[in-house]
């Protein structure tokens, strides 16, 4: 591991410029040592010693790493992990954990009592607050029934058992962690309550979403109210722990799509009406951590964690107001060690009580890498380079594993997704595949291995043969052959069940040639069409998501698209000529007084049969009869019977309207003018 200090160069230029560029689709986090994380996922370091760190997945896992020996110390999913994630945490303050029969305690282990951290709290989207205990490494409760918006900050008090949390319903609820029930609520914002941040001593309780008010937790009515942000505020911290009659209490915050960190001081006189001083940032933060000031003597420590991947460190006096924003007395940049050095992602940072030590966690958020490192403050800018692949290493401290695997012998029969009636070959042991030296590992010939299936009559009898009887395997076997007799004897059914089952064993390489050629025979014969309509109906309820995932689904379906629409224009045209035609016939019925109006016959007078064509023909006409029937001949007979029957009955029909409408008289010149 290398650390180099440099001056802006033009390879820090080029590492943050990158940054900006492949960091910009992170989720916006942010953090405090021992306060909240909100939005996105989260990433929090447990307060005072930091041992842990817990992050929260898009998975809505839980995971805890230990930072000494940086090792996956606890995992837990939630049950609706899925559909409830997790959008904050905070870790709850350290207390006294009595675990079990008390043994004698060193010497060395007495001052370290009171130092341990036991409970953290997860907002999630549907409202709910998880409790989790790192001691026992189980759920300790759920809160429920206090919100009906997600979870967007959580909030300890530093004292009492209680729990603050905002919400995007616009109200806070205090909750009684005794009882689990809730134990006061009140609206604080027209808005969703974005950040939430509780006093040191915990009398006060900050608030905000466009807004920031600070309320009085004992009357819970609003103490003071400061307005400058033009976003949503994402962030609240005190930066001091005086009271605000000296006028020395400060808090900072921060807001979405924001470079700036302002600091607001709450004067006993009410004229805080701006902010007092600025920091400015590289971009938007993720993650806040600061050490607060007890007195006018002693400087605020802040290390903010920015969106590009930067870590900025600010040092400053809290005195009053400052004209100018201040820009960091450091940052810190991480790479690779690669010849062109890619940015390494901050992702949450500690301050400790040594000036030139910080506790970072880089990396991946599935697998974080945290390390203790030692910066010259006095450097504007540093760069450590780290080879994060050789450092990550994944330890589970488990003692236990229920994952059992199972033993597979030559005589089990192995079921594997496909069409039925084939078989799927079963592997044999691994005893079995060591080979003696010497043997002949020729592989067979096509021909050889054909001639072994044996497929023919005269094979053994019971022995197991393909399912040809099947309209799945038959409808593969036509697409993949192009055979219209196979084609044709499958698409001759009319079944909508027979039809829907057997468009959802078809495997997902051939429903793309299916969809080809009910859209090649949809343009065929009528009937033909009739039947292609529903197997067109049954692929789009089964495969749609499949046909949604193609890339190129717009040019493939484009000619079915087509002619649907020109089909559905068409059906309107007619629709139109229809209703003309019935308009017509009425006024012709009415025209005569003497004859009454009854109810115009519906029947055809003159049916037009279209004639197949040579394509229609090689296609195959699903909806007439199999070449096989013997009554082809006759039939065929009877129907041109059937329409000379017809067209001598429709010419007498015509004959005796004209005649009745006194059109007989016409000389056969006039006739056919007006024709």
């Amino acid at each position: 591991m290398h650390q180099r200090a440099c001056s802006v160069s033009a390879n820090t230029w080029f590492l943050a410029n990158h940054a900006c560029r492949s960091l910009h689709t992170h989720c916006f986090v942010m953090a405090a040592d021992g306060g909240s994380s909100s939005s996105g996922q989260p990433c929090v370091f447990s307060p005072k010693l930091h041992q842990y760190l817990a992050l929260c997945a898009q998975d809505g896992r839980l995971r805890i790493w230990n930072t000494d020996s940086k090792t996956l110390h606890q995992e837990y999913v939630p049950s609706a992990h899925l559909s409830a994630t997790c959008t904050c945490i905070s870790w709850g303050p350290c207390r006294t954990v009595k675990e079990g029969p008390q043994r004698k305690k060193r010497k060395s282990e007495a001052g370290h009592a009171g130092e341990q951290v036991d409970m953290l709290a997860l907002g999630t989207a549907v409202g709910s607050i998880i409790i989790y205990s790192t001691v026992k490494g189980a759920l300790h409760c759920t809160l429920d029934g206090g919100h009906s918006g997600g979870v967007n900050s959580v909030q300890w008090h530093p004292k009492d058992s209680l729990l603050y949390s905002g919400s995007d319903d616009t109200h806070i609820v205090e909750w009684d962690l005794q009882t689990g029930k809730t134990r006061c609520k009140w609206k604080a914002d027209r808005s969703s309550v974005t950040s939430m941040c509780v006093s040191p001593d915990g009398k006060l309780l900050l608030s905000a979403g466009q807004t920031i008010k600070m309320w009085d937790l004992e009357t819970k009515e609003v103490y003071r109210k400061f307005t400058g942000h033009a976003t949503a505020v994402t962030t609240l911290r005190f930066a001091t722990t005086r009271p605000p009659e000296t006028n020395g209490l400060y808090f900072l915050s921060g807001a979405s799509h924001d470079r700036l960190l302002s600091v607001w001081q709450v004067r006993e006189d009410g004229k805080d009406k701006n902010s007092v001083v600025s920091f400015t940032l590289t971009d938007e933060p993720q993650h806040i951590d600061l050490i607060t000031s007890c007195g006018k003597e002693e400087a605020l420590r802040l290390a903010v964690v920015c969106k590009d991947g930067q870590l900025h460190l600010f040092e400053h006096f809290l005195n009053g107001p400052c004209k100018k924003p201040l820009s960091p007395t450091c940052t810190v940049q991480m790479s690779g060690v690669e010849d062109t050095p890619l940015p390494i992602p901050l992702l949450a940072t500690a301050l400790t009580k040594d000036t030139s030590s910080l506790l970072l966690a880089y990396g991946s958020r599935l697998q974080p890498v945290m390390e203790r490192v030692e910066v010259n403050t006095a450097e504007r800018h540093v760069c450590l380079s780290r080879d994060v692949h050789s450092t990550l290493s994944l330890t589970m401290e488990t003692t236990l594993s229920k994952v059992k695997t199972p033993i597979v012998n030559s005589k089990s029969k192995v079921l594997l997704p496909g069409l039925p009636g084939h078989q799927a070959p079963v592997k044999a042991p691994l005893g079995s595949e060591k080979r003696k030296k010497g043997t002949d590992t020729k592989e067979m010939s096509i021909e050889e291995r054909l001639g072994e299936i044996g497929l023919s009559e005269g094979g053994a009898k019971g022995a197991p043969s393909l399912q040809t009887d099947n309209f799945a395997v038959l409808l593969v076997q036509g697409l993949e052959s192009k055979d219209a007799n196979i084609l044709n004897k499958v698409f001759q059914t009319r079944k909508d069940v027979l039809i829907k089952k057997t468009v959802s064993r078809l495997p997902l390489p051939a429903i793309l040639p299916l969809v080809e050629e009910i859209t090649k025979r949809m343009q065929g014969h009528p009937y033909t069409a009739v039947l292609m309509v529903r197997w067109l109906k049954a692929v789009l309820i089964q495969h749609t998501s499949y046909l949604s995932s193609l890339p190129d689904l717009v040019s493939q379906l484009g000619v079915l698209y087509h002619m649907i629409e020109s089909r559905v224009k068409m059906f309107h045209k007619l629709s139109k000529l229809h209703g003309k035609l019935y308009l017509f016939m009425t006024q012709v019925a009415t025209s005569d007084p003497d004859k009454k109006v009854t109810d115009v016959d519906h029947t055809a007078k003159l049916v037009y049969e279209e004639e197949s064509s040579d394509e229609d023909e090689a296609s195959g006409d699903e909806g007439l009869p199999d070449e096989d029937s013997d009554n082809w001949e006759e039939e065929e007979g009877m129907a041109d019977e059937k329409m000379e029957c017809q067209d001598k009955e429709a010419d007498e029909g015509l004959r005796t309207e004209l005649k009745e409408n006194g059109d007989s008289d016409m000389d056969p010149g006039n006739e056919s003018e007006e024709e």
